[in-house]
């Protein structure tokens, strides 16, 4: 209240706090009182005044000068999180007089934006928006703010990710092209400065999930065409990505599948595109959409596929380059151990022994090209095969203690629980199958 005080004070008159307390006490108020109506009526004034030079279009210099909207801004800072505030912050954030220049002081935008993420004010999602397209540090902090939560806290579900991401309301604010395009190279560092683990995977694709349901569900008349958030990338292939699985007939999965994994393969073994860049864009975008990924290792046990092509897709997604062959020799390695699992497919009274050969790629000394791609493949067997929901716990159990393969494990049976609580599509034997392994794992991770 003495801040307050103070601001007031000094803001409109040159009188001592003793003779504004003189004043006060001759009005018949508190000062608590007369301060809290003293600054309900000049936010009131401010938001009027801006309001009205927005809505009659007045240039900026002809009517609230941009010196004074940064003084404004600049004298709300300590005052940031009084509720009173509220509709002049959000005011403030919203208004765009005629200068090209950011008119409000970045103190002001960082303390908003720093309120914000700390949950010690509320504010429409349009101010929110608004700050963050108009201050880039203040998007890029908001985004490794939530990369850090999701890293810090224990998250059980991927719905319990979905709401901490949806919360940020980075989701929501990406249906601007601007900000979508800002989160997504943070991503991508976060995927570098990580070597790409299956965290930040499961993240970024739990993220473009969430984007592409807020963007389905925006109003059309706000809706930017897709080019504007890929512009750089194969638009076929982002359209084929970007089509949800449960948008399409499950019998249509497969032909999906190999007409995605032709289109990478058409633009991985291009000769002129080859680049790294172009390599880990071509990448990043499949990862991004990481939920066919999950469907194609599903389907190559489960329906009739063309096996080639989406093996490759796997192979690419785990070995995106090929030095020293050692695509080719993932691809040779996940040929074998898909053929090998398919002859055991329908057996249903399965034992550990049959599996060894898999299983020794995993953990054996000398481990398989891709231990990861090996490990999915056989994962998913184990919870797809008639009989392998009786070996499912003690073989991931053995490849988990042997392996630094747990969290890799996790995040699949979460994505896989995932999926299925929100396409229905799967029987109860196998979802509580799924319960229980993570209710094991989740104490290894």
């Amino acid at each position: 209240q003495s801040l307050l005080c103070h601001l007031l004070c000094s803001s409109k008159w040159e009188s001592t706090e003793a003779e504004t307390s003189t004043f006060i006490s001759a009005l018949g108020y508190t000062s608590t009182d007369y301060y809290c109506h003293l600054l309900k009526n000049m936010v009131i004034s401010l938001v009027t005044e801006l309001r009205e030079n927005q809505f009659n279009g007045l240039n900026i210099q002809e009517s609230t000068s941009a010196s004074r909207l940064n003084a404004v801004s600049i004298f709300c800072v300590p005052l940031i999180t009084l509720p009173d505030l509220i509709p002049l912050l959000e005011t403030l954030l919203l208004y765009h007089g005629g200068s090209s220049k950011e008119i409000l002081s970045s103190e002001f935008l960082e303390a908003v934006n720093e309120a914000f993420l700390k949950k010690k004010i509320s504010l429409p999602q349009s101010a929110i928006f608004s700050l963050w397209l108009r201050h880039l540090p203040s998007l890029e902090k908001a985004t490794l703010h939530l990369l850090d939560q999701l890293f810090s806290i224990q998250l059980n579900t991927l719905e319990e990710v979905a709401r901490v991401i949806k919360d940020s309301l980075l989701p929501q604010a990406a249906s601007h092209p601007a900000i979508f395009r800002t989160v997504n190279e943070i991503f991508k560092n976060a995927v570098v400065e990580t070597d790409g683990t299956s965290e930040v995977k499961t993240i970024i694709q739990v993220f473009t999930q969430l984007f592409l349901q807020s963007h389905q569900n925006g109003y059309k008349q706000h809706k930017f065409p897709l080019k504007a958030y890929f512009p750089y990338h194969h638009q076929p292939l982002v359209r084929g990505l970007i089509r949800r699985p449960f948008e399409l007939p499950t019998t249509y999965w497969s032909q999906h599948l190999k007409h995605i994994s032709d289109m990478v393969k058409a633009l991985v073994e291009d000769t002129n595109v080859s680049s790294l860049t172009g390599l880990f864009e071509t990448w990043f975008l499949v990862a991004c959409f990481g939920e066919w990924l999950d469907i194609a290792a599903e389907q190559l046990l489960k329906a009739a596929v063309e096996p080639d092509a989406v093996l490759w897709l796997l192979a690419f997604y785990y070995c995106p380059k090929n030095e020293n062959q050692q695509r080719s020799q993932t691809m040779v390695e996940a040929e074998a151990v898909y053929n090998h699992l398919m002859m055991l497919f329908s057996c249903a009274d399965l034992s550990l022994k049959d599996l060894e050969a898999a299983v020794h790629m995993v953990t054996g000394t000398e481990q398989c090209c891709n231990q990861s791609l090996t490990t999915y493949l056989l994962t998913n067997f184990l919870l797809f095969s008639p009989g392998g929901h009786k070996l499912v716990q003690e073989c991931i159990y053995h490849i988990t203690e042997t392996t630094d393969t747990s969290k890799e494990v996790y995040n699949l049976l979460i994505r896989t629980a995932y999926r299925f609580n929100h396409s229905g599509g799967e029987n109860q034997r196998t979802m509580k199958l799924l319960n229980e392994l993570l209710q094991k794992l989740k104490l290894k991770v």
